[in-house]
Formats: structure tokens, C-alpha cells, sequence
């Protein structure tokens, strides 16, 4: 006997084996739990006023979901200052199924980032061999605070998706390490990491990246005893980043050139500030905000110097203390390398640094303390403690920095509460007041913007937004053109512009900035759509159509521009053309009771049946429509009806007592029903005086009917001087038709017999 006690149990063979073999799918789900615990809080997120907007919710092309159409213009344009088509048709991908349910893009973003958490575990796994270190790593990329800006906010699905490409192309270079001749095993790679530039350009330093994972954990370096072979292996790679950064400055040009007046020595500095900001937000994750004012001075020489010496000592440590460690080396340089793309050295934003940018290059430095750490604790339960730890601070840090993103108003409050001088919180606070009609607080918060920055373009604009709403149209007006001043290109402003002049009444003047705003940006349907509306206003008719056309083209869904392009066509005479117009009107919204209403007149005179029912529709949709209840009036004399008829203009006069046609439309059918026990003379005439009142005394139409009125009282003297005077009222407006009517009526009350209109042939 050798004194140990036997065991209590024993565990067989086979469960080890299965415990084993479950032991990778149980950190995956671990991992995806953590994950879905932070994040899965954006399902009932609304979308946010920064960049959602120019993404989603106000842009066109994603509005018209996925099609041919819509991936041809996303390969062949830029939008949003990037060319990143993947990350723009996975938003088409969301509206398609999704509509403007902003949870739905919240949740494709939550699965995208969990899927690159789970691919990074096993890369780093397989490279390493270290399961519970990758584990780690893996758990802090997923659930680090500075992630939430990545995941919950809809606009950055270039981050999350460009992010899970990044990790694929991880994947197919390890497995192309293993057969590095397999043309095969290359191509994998280069389709990877080609998805990945579609999605995010800012993935071009990955070539160089993968260099430093040949050095270290792959390494390669003394595998092959041959650098140029690695350096060979990429150049095929960095034409690609090569093409995606050309892409990338000609996409960002006009955004580049806004900022052309930062100096570069000041961009360095803020660049160097920017690397140490985000090893501090690392370590001590608070205060963090969706937007960081850059110093408008630039950052403060001493935090440059500071910045610079703690990089530069941090670099030397590596570089020393690396060649035994080589995974300091791998990490660090992992970090510096990546970053610098996102650093501010070209400057494309007026933000000083932001949380997004530490995405993907942070996991390096993730690798280097992981490793380091675990190399200074070897003791197992120390190591473990402190990992769970670190983890459950994380995670708690994480969710509360999620809830900041549920809407504009917590977003831009909690900014505020982090920063100072924060012109764009201000700016994007009072938008959201704007939007939700307090008017007192959008404009507190838009010139407290303009305070720290008055020359801010957004905020200006915002401004005169928000006297446009109050109806202070002169001082919006004047608003807008002190934007103009500083950019004359500034679309928003020449959009709202142009939509204070319409409202003053100055719709000679409106017309030219709807034209210069559709000139810039074809795109714009509301430009598009308000410049065809003005232009039919002004009877030109013929330059409308095109616009309305381009509207349609645009945004197959609205329906209130076919339904202005049927008004059009049918005013041209072009019936049959405007009839298919109001049908895809009510396609796209069969509740769109003006296109029921305008269909039915327009099938009036050849599809009665058809007429009656649209008529009917409008008024089923909207009981108070007087103008469908007219019509409905007008099609039941046609169709031989008149006590409906009677009925329905009574409707439509109950319903709205100052529309001279519908009480007109009852004066006809009393004096001049063929059916002798619907006529009625006395009531016939009262009811045209009334209509004359209200459309004017020398309106030929009516006169008309007054003059039939009095004919069928017996007043035949002042029937035809009545209708002598319709006559020449007629016969001035060219209303040929008209003449022609009235002329065979005067015949009669000149006889001493009143008009009765025939009885329809049905």
C-alpha cells in the first residue's frame, strides 16, 4: 500500500475524451455570452443624429433596398466620404428586411462583432497553441468599453464588418502558412483581404501586419531563412491596399481639403497625443464620448512632449526587452502599425481622436500585456482570479457605456458631461430638440456651438432650422445665406434656403436653389421633388416632368411624386399615362386617399364603375374627404343616380362649406336634372348665388349654372342676361366648349324653356 486513498469516482474514458473535445465550441459560447450580455441592450436602440442619417435613414440608395440597380451604383460610387460598397449593401442588406427598424442593423452589428470575437480566439489559438491566453484576448476585444462606440452605433457597421473580414483573411493566411505554395490557399487570402478594404479602407496596413505574425507567433522568419520570400509574398497584397488608398484620399477629398489648413506639425502632435490617449482609455476606460473636440489651437505642447516620451519609451522597452519576448514586439508594433492609417496625419474629421479607431489595432496591445502577464504570474489561480476580474469590470463598464447609445438625446447629454467646449454636442443636442419640436433648447444649444465655434457649418444651418419652424422666415433666411457665404456649395443650406423662399411666397427665387442643390447632388429626391412641384406651380409644366421622373427613378416608393407626376400628366392631356401614375401612387400606398380621389376623375368619363369605386376608397380612408365625396357626386349623375348624387355634393358642402364646386355641382343638378322629381328651381338658384359668392362674381362656370338655375324658376329674362354674360366671360378665357354649351342653352331660354341635361346612356 502506498497510503493514498482511492479516488470516490472515477471518470470514464469517455467523458474525458467528449469534455475535451467540448472544450473549444464552450469557450466560443462563453464568449458569445459575454458578448450578447454587453450588447444585446441596441435591439431597442433608436438610430442616433450623428452619420445615421447620411447611412440610413436619409439616404436613398439604401432606401431602395437590395437590387441589380443598387449594387451597380455601390461599386461605382462613393458615399458617406469612403468607398466601403460592402459595409453600404449590408445596410441595403437591413432596409430590405428591416425597413427604418433600427434595432434590426443594431442586432446584424452585434452578431457581426460576435462572429470576429470567435474567429479571434481560435486564429490566435491555432497560431499559438495558448488556449485560455487567446480566450482572453478574444474576451477583452469583445467586451473593452472603447468597442461600444464600434458596435452600437449603426453608422460604424464599416467597423464590425470590415472587422470580421479582417479576421477571415487572419484565418486563410494561417492556413495558407501551413502550404505556402498553394496558389489556391494565396487567392483565399487576397479575396479576404479585399472584402475586408470594400468594407473599411483602413484595413491597408494589414500586409505588414502579417509580416510581424511571420516574426512572431508563425515564426516564419527562421522557417524560411529567407526574408525577401515573405516580403515577396505581400507585394501582391499592398497593390491592393496600394488601389484601396487611392480610392480612399479620392472618396475623402472634399473632407481632406475642408481640413487643409491644419498644420502638419500640428497633426503630429495631436497624432502622438492620440497614441497615448487611447493606451490611457485602455487602462482607465471612463469619461468616453462619442466625439472628442479637437483643441482648436492644437494639443498643448506639453502633453505632445509627454505623449511622444512615453511612446518612445514604451518602443525602446520592446525593442530591448523583445528579442526573448517576441510577442512584445508582434503586439506593440501591431498597435503603432495599425493606427496610423486612423491617426490624423491626414486629417478627415474635426474630431481630436475617437474611441472607433482602436477597433482592431488595440488587440495587439491586448496580445502583449496578456502574455506578459501571464508570464510574470505563474501561479494558476492568481492568473485566473485576476482575468475574471478584469473581465467583470469590463463587462460592467461596457453595458453602462452601451446605454449612452440608445438615442440622440442620452448620447450627446453624457458628451457633454465628458468633454468641454464640445461645439458638436451642442450642435447634434439641439438637432434632436429641433426634431422634437422644443424649439427654445435647439436654440440654446445651436449658438452655444456657435460660441465655441462660429464659423461651424452644421450649427449655422441647425440655426436658421430652427426660425424656419418658429416662423421667423427673414432671420432663416438670413441664416442660411451667412452658411453660403463660407461654402456656396453647402447643400443643406441651399436646400433650406430655398425652402424658406417657397414658404415667403418667393418661388422665382426658391426655384434657382432647388436647381444648384439637384446640380451638386442628382440624388436629393426632396430637391428633386419640391423643384418639379414649383415648376408645375409656375406652368412649366414640360420642365417638372423630368424631375418628377428623376423622383421616381430615385425613390420608387413615393408616392406622393407619382401621384404629382399623374396631376402633370393628366394636365398635358395625357390621361392613360397619369391613370398608370396614380395606380403605382396606390401600389406603394393603397391608403393615399388624393390618388383615389384624382383616379377616379381621371376614369371618370370611360371607366364609371371603376371611378365610383376609387371615389369610394378615398372616402372609406378619410371620411372627411369633400373632395372625393364631390366626385362621387359628379360619377352617381353619370351614372344616372341623382338622389345618390344629391346626397354626396350635400357631403362634400357639409364638409367643407367654402368649395364653390361642390355647391356649384348641386345648383346644376337641381335646375337641370332630367328626372323632374330630383329638380329643384328655388333651391337651385339659392345654392348658385352662393357658389358665385364664393368663386367670384365673374366666373363664367358658375353664371352658367345660375343662368340654368333661373330658367328652370322661370326667370327667363335674367336667365339670358345671365347666361349672355357667362357668354362673354367665356368667350374671353377662350373656353371654347364652354361657348358652344352655353349658346345652345340661351337658344332655349330665349323660347321660354329651361335646359334639362339628357339621360345618360348606359
Amino acid at each position: 500500500m502506498n497510503g493514498r486513498r482511492p479516488p470516490l469516482f472515477t471518470i470514464p474514458a469517455w467523458v474525458g475524451l467528449w469534455m475535451k473535445r467540448c472544450r473549444i465550441p464552450a469557450f466560443c459560447l462563453v464568449l458569445a455570452a459575454i458578448t450578447f450580455v454587453v450588447f444585446h441592450q441596441t435591439k431597442v436602440f433608436d438610430f442616433v443624429n450623428y452619420d445615421d442619417g447620411f447611412y440610413v435613414y436619409h439616404n436613398a440608395k439604401v432606401a431602395g433596398g437590395l437590387s441589380l440597380k443598387g449594387l451597380a451604383w455601390v461599386f461605382s460610387h462613393a458615399d458617406c466620404n469612403l468607398y466601403h460598397p460592402l459595409t453600404m449593401l449590408s445596410l441595403m442588406w437591413n432596409y430590405q428586411f428591416h425597413g427604418l427598424d433600427a434595432g434590426g442593423y443594431h442586432s446584424a452589428n452585434v452578431l457581426l462583432h460576435t462572429a470576429s470575437v470567435i474567429l479571434l480566439f481560435l486564429i490566435l489559438r491555432q497560431m499559438t497553441g495558448c488556449t485560455w491566453r487567446s480566450a482572453f484576448v478574444a474576451a477583452v476585444f469583445a467586451i473593452h468599453p472603447l468597442r461600444v462606440e464600434s458596435v452600437a452605433w449603426v453608422s460604424e457597421r464599416k467597423d464590425v464588418l470590415g472587422g470580421f473580414f479582417f479576421m477571415l483573411t487572419l484565418g486563410a493566411y494561417v492556413h495558407f502558412v501551413r502550404k505556402p505554395n498553394s496558389l489556391a490557399r494565396y487567392l483565399m487570402v487576397a479575396a479576404a483581404f479585399v472584402m475586408a478594404l470594400l468594407s473599411k479602407p483602413t484595413v491597408v496596413t494589414l500586409p505588414f501586419l502579417l509580416l510581424l505574425l511571420d516574426y512572431w507567433p508563425l515564426n516564419r522568419f527562421e522557417q524560411t531563412r529567407s526574408f525577401s520570400r515573405l516580403i515577396l509574398e505581400k507585394i501582391p497584397l499592398l497593390v491592393l491596399a496600394l488601389g484601396a488608398s487611392v480610392m480612399t484620399v479620392l472618396a475623402a477629398s472634399k473632407e481632406v481639403a475642408a481640413y487643409a489648413d491644419v498644420s502638419l506639425l500640428s497633426r503630429i502632435g495631436n497624432a502622438l497625443v492620440s497614441y497615448a490617449v487611447y493606451l490611457r482609455q485602455m487602462i482607465w476606460p471612463v469619461g468616453l464620448a462619442a466625439f472628442y473636440p479637437r483643441p482648436e489651437k492644437g494639443q498643448p505642447d506639453w502633453e505632445v512632449a509627454v505623449s511622444f516620451l512615453v511612446l518612445a519609451l514604451i518602443t525602446w522597452g520592446v525593442v530591448i526587452f523583445g528579442r526573448k519576448r517576441r510577442w512584445l514586439v508582434t503586439g506593440w508594433f501591431w498597435y503603432l502599425g495599425m493606427l496610423t492609417p486612423m491617426i490624423g496625419i491626414v486629417q478627415a474629421g474635426a474630431f481630436a481622436h475617437a474611441d472607433r479607431m482602436t477597433y482592431l489595432p488595440q488587440i495587439g496591445i491586448y496580445v502583449a500585456v496578456t502574455w506578459l502577464v501571464s508570464e510574470w504570474l505563474v501561479n494558476r489561480a492568481a492568473v485566473a482570479g485576476l482575468m475574471v476580474s478584469v473581465l467583470v469590470a469590463l463587462m460592467v463598464c461596457s453595458w453602462k457605456q452601451t446605454g449612452y447609445w440608445q438615442d440622440s438625446e442620452t448620447l450627446w447629454t453624457h458628451a457633454l458631461d465628458c468633454t468641454t467646449d464640445n461645439y458638436m454636442a451642442h450642435c447634434n443636442l439641439g438637432f434632436y430638440f429641433l426634431e422634437e419640436g422644443k424649439l427654445d433648447e435647439a436654440v440654446t444649444n445651436f449658438q452655444t456651438s456657435l460660441q465655441i465655434k462660429p464659423d461651424d457649418l452644421e450649427a449655422l444651418n441647425n440655426l436658421g432650422g430652427a426660425f424656419l419652424q418658429t416662423g421667423r422666415l427673414d432671420d432663416a433666411i438670413s441664416q442660411y445665406r451667412k452658411v453660403l457665404q463660407i461654402r456656396h456649395d453647402y447643400v443643406p443650406a441651399l436646400y433650406n434656403l430655398a425652402v424658406a423662399l417657397r414658404q415667403k411666397g418667393h418661388i422665382d427665387e426658391a426655384i434657382p436653389q432647388f436647381q444648384e442643390v439637384v446640380k451638386i447632388n442628382p440624388d436629393n429626391a426632396d430637391a428633386q421633388y419640391n423643384l418639379a412641384s414649383l415648376l408645375f406651380k409656375k406652368g412649366r409644366a414640360e420642365e417638372a416632368e423630368p424631375h418628377y421622373q428623376k423622383v421616381r427613378q430615385i425613390r420608387p416608393s413615393f408616392a406622393e411624386g407619382l401621384f404629382n407626376l399623374g396631376n402633370d400628366l393628366r394636365q398635358k392631356g395625357k390621361v392613360d399615362e397619369a391613370i398608370a401614375q396614380y395606380q403605382d401612387a396606390l401600389r406603394v400606398d393603397p391608403d393615399f386617399a388624393p390618388a383615389h380621389v384624382n383616379l377616379g376623375s381621371a376614369l371618370l368619363s370611360d371607366r364609371l364603375d371603376e371611378a365610383i369605386f376609387h371615389f369610394q376608397q378615398a372616402v372609406q380612408i378619410n371620411p372627411s374627404n369633400a373632395k372625393a365625396e364631390d366626385n362621387l357626386g359628379n360619377a352617381f349623375v353619370q351614372k344616372g343616380e341623382p338622389g345618390e348624387a344629391i346626397l354626396h355634393f350635400q357631403k362634400a358642402i357639409q364638409l367643407d362649406p367654402a368649395d364653390p364646386w361642390a355647391v356649384n355641382n348641386l345648383a346644376w343638378l337641381l335646375a337641370t336634372c332630367p328626372d323632374p322629381a330630383f329638380r329643384d328651381g328655388s333651391r337651385a338658384v339659392e345654392l348658385a348665388r352662393q357658389a358665385s359668392g364664393l368663386a367670384g362674381e365673374d366666373n363664367p362656370i358658375v353664371l352658367h349654372t345660375l343662368a340654368a338655375a333661373l330658367a328652370e324658376s322661370g326667370k327667363f329674362s335674367e336667365a339670358v342676361e345671365t347666361a349672355q354674360h357667362a357668354l362673354s366671360l367665356a368667350g374671353a378665357q377662350s373656353n371654347t366648349n364652354l361657348v358652344g354649351q352655353i349658346e345652345l342653352e340661351l337658344k332655349l331660354y330665349k323660347s321660354g324653356r329651361p335646359f334639362h341635361s339628357p339621360r345618360p346612356n348606359h
